[in-house]
C-alpha cells in the first residue's frame, strides 16, 4: 500500500505581513480540516466547495462574486491539487487573487467574509514552527538533514561540504604525523578539526543565509565544542542530539531534534512570559485589550501573544479606540485579530497561543517598546 505524506506550504513571515497589510472591499478568508489519504480526495473537495457556496452568499456586489467564483473553480476543478493535502487548507481570496497554504495543523472549519482576512490562526502554523535543520558531524563525515513537521527527514545537498576531516586535512587518517616543527599528536588533531568545522561552517553560511529555522547539532565531544566556537549561524541551539550521528538514520535524527524543539519553544515562551512580568512592573507591558489597541496603532508592541482560539468582536479605530461588537461566532475576524494586523504592519512579533500559555486568563498581553 503506498505510503501517505502531508504536503504543506507555509507562509513566511513576509507572506504573512504582506496579508496583513491587505484590505479589500471582499476579503475571502477559507479554513478546511483536511486528510492527506489521497485515495478518497474527494472528500477534502467537497467540504471546502460546501464552505465556497457560503461565502459566495454573503458577496452582494455580482462582479465581485463572479471574480471570486472563477478564482474558486480553478482550485475546485484542479484534481492534482486536491491528491495533495496536509491537515488544514487555508484558501484566502480576493476578487483579483486567491491564495492556498496547506498547514500541519490542525484547526476547525471556518469561512468568513471582510475587508481584511482572518489571519490569527495562520499565525499558529508560524509561531512554533516544527522544522529545523540537522548537522550530523563526525570526523569521518558531516551531513546536513531537513527536519519538516510532517514529511520525512532527508538530507540536503551542500555544494562543497568536505567529506570528512582527513580529507579536508590533505591526509589519509587524522593520525598521520605531521611534517617536522607542525603542532602534533592531540593539540594537532584538534587543529585540524577546528580547521574542519571552519571549513563546514564557511559552505553552511551561503546555503542558510537569510533563514531563520534553527540548526541543531548532532555531535560528540569534542567536535560538537569545537564546531560551536566557529559557527556563524546565530539559530544554532545550544542543546545538541548526542552521540555518533553516522550511526543514526536521517529519521533518527529527526525524531529526536522534535525533543529538543519542544524544549526549545517552551523555553522561548517561558522567558517572554518572565520578561512580561517584569515588564510589566516598568509600565511596559499590557493584558487590556483597549490598552493594547491603543499601543498597537501607536506602533508600541514589540511582541503579542493572543489566543488563538479566544475571541472579541468588535473593531478598532483609525486612533485605537474600541468599539466592542455583541458576543456572536467566534471564529471570525474582531479586535484581537486587528491588533495582530497592526503590530504586525509596525514590525511587531505575533505569537499565536494556547490560553495556558498567557497571565491572568487575558486572551491577549503585549510587550511594549516604551512605557504607556
Amino acid at each position: 500500500m503506498e505510503d501517505f505524506v502531508l504536503h504543506t506550504d507555509i507562509p513566511t513571515r513576509g507572506e504573512i505581513e504582506a496579508l496583513a497589510a491587505l484590505t479589500d472591499n471582499w476579503c475571502v478568508s477559507i479554513y478546511t480540516p483536511t486528510e492527506s489519504d489521497s485515495a478518497n480526495p474527494d472528500r477534502n473537495r467537497i467540504a471546502f466547495w460546501d464552505q465556497v457556496r457560503r461565502v459566495l452568499d454573503q458577496v452582494t456586489d455580482p462582479e465581485a462574486r463572479a471574480a471570486l467564483e472563477e478564482e474558486f473553480d480553478v482550485h475546485i476543478d484542479d484534481a492534482e491539487f486536491w491528491r495533495y493535502q496536509s491537515r488544514t487548507l487555508v484558501v484566502l481570496a480576493t476578487p483579483t487573487r486567491i491564495r492556498s497554504y496547506r498547514l500541519p495543523n490542525e484547526l476547525n472549519a471556518s469561512e468568513t467574509v471582510g475587508d481584511r482576512f482572518y489571519l490569527k490562526r495562520l499565525l499558529r502554523a508560524v509561531t512554533f514552527p516544527q522544522s529545523a535543520f540537522v548537522l550530523a558531524l563526525a570526523e569521518g563525515g558531516v551531513r546536513l538533514v531537513e527536519v519538516t513537521a510532517d514529511k520525512p527527514a532527508y538530507t540536503v545537498r551542500v555544494p562543497g561540504l568536505p567529506t570528512s576531516a582527513a580529507d579536508h586535512a590533505g591526509r589519509a587518517s587524522l593520525g598521520d604525523r605531521a611534517p617536522k616543527r607542525r603542532v602534533q599528536g592531540e593539540e594537532g588533531r584538534k587543529m585540524r578539526v577546528r580547521q574542519y568545522a571552519r571549513a563546514i561552517d564557511t559552505e553552511l553560511r551561503d546555503f542558510l543565509s537569510g533563514r531563520h529555522v534553527p540548526l541543531i547539532l548532532a555531535a560528540t565531544e569534542p567536535i560538537d565544542s569545537l564546531f560551536r566556537s566557529v559557527n556563524s549561524y546565530d539559530n544554532l541551539l545550544a542543546e545538541s542530539i548526542p552521540g555518533n550521528p553516522e550511526h543514526a538514520s536521517d529519521q533518527e535524527l529527526a525524531e529526536r531534534s522534535r525533543a529538543i524543539l519542544d524544549r526549545h519553544y517552551a523555553a522561548q515562551l517561558a522567558e517572554l512570559t518572565e520578561l512580561l512580568n517584569q515588564r510589566r512592573s516598568e509600565g511596559r507591558a499590557a493584558t487590556d485589550v483597549s490598552d493594547l489597541a491603543r499601543a498597537a496603532v501607536a506602533g508600541a508592541v514589540d511582541t503579542l501573544l493572543v489566543d488563538i482560539d479566544a475571541a472579541v468582536p468588535g473593531t478598532v479605530s483609525a486612533d485605537g479606540s474600541v468599539t466592542f461588537g455583541e458576543p456572536g461566532a467566534t471564529d471570525a475576524p474582531g479586535i484581537l485579530d486587528e491588533i495582530s494586523r497592526r503590530v504586525l504592519l509596525t514590525g511587531g512579533r505575533v505569537l499565536a497561543v494556547r490560553a495556558d500559555d498567557l497571565p491572568d486568563s487575558a486572551p491577549i498581553a503585549g510587550i511594549l517598546r516604551y512605557a504607556a
